[in-house]
């Protein structure tokens, strides 16, 4: 007759049993390839002592060519939850060790469990990848598993953050779980993501590739914009996540978390007054201008090897979260193209459904012009970004810095899409569109312009530019029409904003009833 002990110690063999994972020599292999396992990963994820594992003794059930003779401890996931930072988070991390961390049926549910399990709660999840894919063993009782998932991944989205790490291979079905959540993490080098291997399109196509050429974590993160974070480690992944986490709510009724800052609310910027060349087709970084505004200086990028002619991300300011979006100069003079207009679209609506206040830096000449960009869609795509502005009713606030021409005044977050407060520069151009190209256009100009000698026509066109740009090119005509609240001193610009943020602290706006819009996808 076994003692109570005796099951104490049962217990305690079987836990020990499940935590060596596939064995030594499967761990091994995966630490050669510097990556951590499953578990270590979950102890770098979360506090110090605070994982709570459930499901441990989970096992699979079929029966399938012999199958119920395989032993995969904890049927390849790792399932629980912890605390990151103190605040509480479900998670789930695939283990490779055992059995390529395969998805069958129990594999899933055991991830279902905790995706229910945090909307119940009403906290983040996180999924570490690493898996082979579906377990072909169990058959269509696999594909039932990802459509599970799949199912909770959509009606978590815009209740709970959803967060992957891509930390090994993600390949077929396995990949839409991660693109239907909120980020994507990936570790170079080391993680992978597509629908169809480099053999099987090779053999199909006859097209030659490799997995980081297919699937990288660079290509994803600079061409295909399917992932937002491109890590140099495991380690550097699972640290960024904390970090990410601290600048999200629990879920949509709630706030992001509002800290204690040192860095004075109404300090100045001087640095500002200078930054704006003289010239206007000369670029200058936007980050230097966010930077400076932000408190302390710091500011965590979003995508930050996608559309490099957008910017998006977070900061504080006095304290407080708000999601930064804005255009960059150094690249396509700023101007919107498809991927930009995906990538702003993507965060503006993450920031809304999550509660962060919006602050977007404006220096666009217009959206990017070509035959390619027409045929592959831009007008569906920059109708995204109005959209998503009009859409949100988190607090919105607009700083024109330079230029601000014609549709894309409109789209990047003008007084008509429902900013709360716009504040221009002196040195804010905003018009319908540049000089050069309204001289071309306005039919007095183009008057003179022909009646001039041949030898004075460069000089009469550019009297004709000088005198559009002072009568249209600035400021003043935007505010007279009330189209922006206040044209500041740039050195002005963090102050304003913080005062702005404070008073809109109680702002309450409700969209129409319905099912949901049709945004144009």
């Amino acid at each position: 007759m076994s003692t109570v002990a005796d099951k104490l110690k049962e217990l305690k063999q079987r836990e020990e049993i499940i935590k060596k994972m596939g064995g030594e020599d499967r761990v091994k292999k995966q630490h050669d390839k510097n990556k951590l396992t499953a578990r270590e990963r979950l102890d770098i994820l979360f506090d110090e002592g605070t994982f709570r594992e459930i499901d441990m003794f989970v096992k699979h059930r079929s029966t399938n060519f012999n199958f119920q003779d395989v032993d995969i401890p904890a049927d390849g996931v790792i399932t629980g939850h912890g605390l990151i930072e103190g605040r509480p988070v479900f998670a789930y991390s695939q283990d490779f060790t055992a059995r390529g961390g395969s998805l069958g049926e129990q594999h899933a549910a055991k991830i279902v469990k905790v995706q229910d399990l945090a909307m119940k709660c009403g906290v983040p999840i996180i999924g570490l990848n690493d898996s082979g894919g579906a377990r072909v063993e169990e058959g269509i009782d696999s594909l039932k598993g990802y459509g599970d998932i799949f199912f909770r991944n959509s009606r978590a989205s815009g209740v709970i953050p959803q967060i992957s790490c891509i930390m090994g291979p993600c390949a077929g079905g396995a990949v839409y779980s991660p693109a239907m959540t909120d980020f994507i993490f990936m570790v170079k080098k080391t993680s992978y993501m597509f629908i169809t291997g480099p053999s099987v399109i090779e053999s199909v196509t006859g097209e030659k590739t490799t997995f980081e050429e297919l699937g990288g974590a660079v290509v994803h993160n600079a061409k295909s914009g399917n992932a937002h974070f491109a890590c140099e480690s495991d380690q550097d992944a699972l640290e960024s996540i904390r970090e990410l986490i601290s600048f999200l709510p629990n879920n949509n009724m709630e706030e992001p978390e509002t800290i204690h800052s040192s860095d004075d609310p109404h300090r100045d910027c001087p640095d500002l007054n200078t930054v704006i060349p003289d010239d206007a087709r000369a670029p200058y970084d936007m980050k230097n201008i966010i930077e400076e505004v932000l408190d302390d200086g710091y500011f965590y990028e979003v995508q930050e090897l996608f559309a490099e002619n957008a910017i998006v991300g977070y900061g504080r300011l006095d304290g407080r979260v708000v999601g930064i979006v804005a255009n960059q100069p150094m690249f396509l003079a700023g101007c919107l193209d498809i991927d930009a207009s995906d990538k702003m679209t993507r965060f503006i609506r993450t920031c809304d459904a999550y509660n962060i206040p919006l602050i977007s830096f404006v220096d666009v000449p217009g959206f990017l012009p070509g035959v390619n960009q027409e045929h592959n869609g831009i007008i569906r795509h920059g109708a995204k970004m109005l959209w998503a502005y009009s859409e949100a009713t988190v607090p919105k606030l607009t700083v024109v810095t330079r230029k601000n021409y014609g549709g894309s005044y409109i789209a990047m977050s003008s007084k008509h899409l429902g900013a709360d407060m716009m504040f221009a520069w002196p040195s804010s151009e905003i018009a319908v569109m540049g000089a050069k190209g309204a001289v071309g256009i306005i039919a007095s100009y183009r008057k003179a312009i022909s009646a001039a000698d041949e030898n004075d026509k460069q000089a009469v066109i550019d009297e004709k530019i000088a005198e559009y740009e002072t009568a249209f090119n600035t400021p003043y005509i935007a505010a007279e029409r009330g189209y922006i609240d206040a044209i500041i001193e740039p050195s002005e610009t963090r102050k304003r904003l913080v005062d702005a943020l404070n008073i809109l602290k109680t702002k309450r706006e409700a969209l129409p009833p319905k099912k949901h819009g049709n945004i144009p996808l």
